[in-house]
């Protein structure tokens, strides 16, 4: 049975208007040494939704790249 992958370390912080602002940092899938870093704004709406995201990707040299949008990021992170 495969495990559901878990970040590094995860913070989150509740904001005044009752959103809360998540910033994560994942091992990368294909070269591990290297990062995602994932901030993101979620509000509950009916159910927790995502209302804006950045994810960027480390490199172990420590060169960064603005990662796209994608639907399955999306779906891995609000549910």
């Amino acid at each position: 049975m495969s495990q559901k992958p878990q970040p590094k370390f995860r913070f989150m912080k509740k904001l005044d208007s009752g959103d809360y602002l998540s910033l994560a940092v994942w091992p990368g899938k294909s070269i591990p040494e290297d990062e995602v870093i994932s901030v993101q704004v979620r509000k509950m709406e009916g159910e927790w939704k995502t209302v804006g995201r950045l994810a960027v990707y480390r490199t172990k040299e420590g060169t960064y790249s603005q990662l796209p949008e994608t639907k399955s990021a999306e779906k891995v992170l609000v549910s």
